[in-house]
């Protein structure tokens, strides 16, 4: 263990190339989801938050059981979908990183949304009673919720990022974690560890364990500041 270990450090201070590469895709792969599941889930988190209208409960319950979707039923899904035999098979997106993207934001999005609607739904009276004193329409209505939910948008987009780069199951079945192609940290850690490799997954266990950490001080630095 004590030279493994050893070896995992050599890895990350040497710059070895594959360590890079994976860091690379990973990267890639985890900032676009996590910003592509914000864009989406943001404006609809908001507005379901903080605006009534028929079949709204509907969204709420199909969002939240979608946020209890297992990565590996996700991952089954597009697997059918992108196949050579499914729909969308001729746009030949299995085993590259746009479909890891996808898969992350199906994944991703609806906790995006249910973030924000649950902080939305408590501010949103003292908001509107705002804007209906300033003769707001719903348009800047909604611009004034945006603006007072700056600090929680930040922290979910951080939980979103980190949820993203955790992520094993769905990208690994669409994905294929092929080497210096889609392999990312939670793939190639189990793959290098089943093959023996412990100084490579624990090199990646522990960069991604340091990423955990970062995230987690920075949400509980914006949740001091929030109350």
């Amino acid at each position: 263990m004590h030279t493994a270990l050893q070896k995992a450090l050599e890895l990350i201070l040497n710059g070895d190339r594959e360590l890079g590469n994976i860091l690379l895709v990973t990267a890639r792969m985890s900032l676009s989801s996590s910003l592509i599941a914000m864009l989406i889930g943001v404006p609809a988190g908001i507005f379901l938050g903080a605006f009534r209208f028929p079949g709204r409960q509907i969204w709420i319950i199909l969002n939240r059981t979608l946020m209890g979707m297992p990565p590996v039923v996700c991952g089954l899904l597009l697997y059918l979908l992108f196949s050579g035999v499914g729909p969308f098979g001729k746009w030949k997106m299995l085993f590259t990183v746009r479909i890891m993207v996808l898969a992350q934001v199906l994944l991703i999005t609806p906790l995006v949304v249910a973030n924000l609607e649950t902080y939305v739904a408590s501010v949103s009276p003292s908001v509107r009673e705002s804007a209906r004193g300033l003769g707001l329409g719903r348009g800047k209505t909604f611009l004034l919720l945006v603006n007072e939910c700056v600090y929680p948008i930040f922290s979910t987009y951080l939980l979103a990022f980190a949820r993203a780069i955790a992520e094993v199951g769905a990208v690994s079945m669409v994905g294929g974690a092929i080497a210096w192609k889609t392999n990312v940290m939670t793939t190639a850690i189990m793959q290098y560890t089943n093959r023996g490799n412990f100084s490579l997954g624990i090199a990646l266990g522990m960069i991604l364990m340091a990423v955990s950490l970062a995230v987690n001080i920075v949400v509980s630095l914006l949740q001091r500041r929030l109350k």
